[in-house]
């Protein structure tokens, strides 16, 4: 699931440079308004494409990490409902 999240922000990433070099390249030749939209649009993709990479799937289980404490991790198991309550 990583290397998607990696492949879609390269690709959003790379949009936005391709869109920002065609408009003050080649597109303002023509229409400096349409350059400007140009820039406009792709001065909002790299936000997108941090959040893209950053997002947590599903199937990532970040909070299922061990902290490290076998005590508490034994305690939030139990509240998860992984393993039985001890018997006391």
């Amino acid at each position: 699931m990583y290397a998607r999240r990696r492949h879609i922000y390269f690709a959003m990433m790379g949009t936005c440079l391709t869109l920002f070099v065609l408009a003050w390249g080649v597109v303002r030749i023509w229409s400096v308004p349409v350059a400007v939209g140009m820039c406009l649009v792709a001065m909002v993709i790299p936000p997108l494409a941090a959040m893209v990479a950053n997002r947590r799937g599903p199937e990532d289980r970040w909070w299922d990490d061990p902290s490290g404490d076998p005590k508490s991790d034994e305690w939030w198991d139990e509240l998860d409902g992984k393993k039985r309550p001890r018997s006391q």
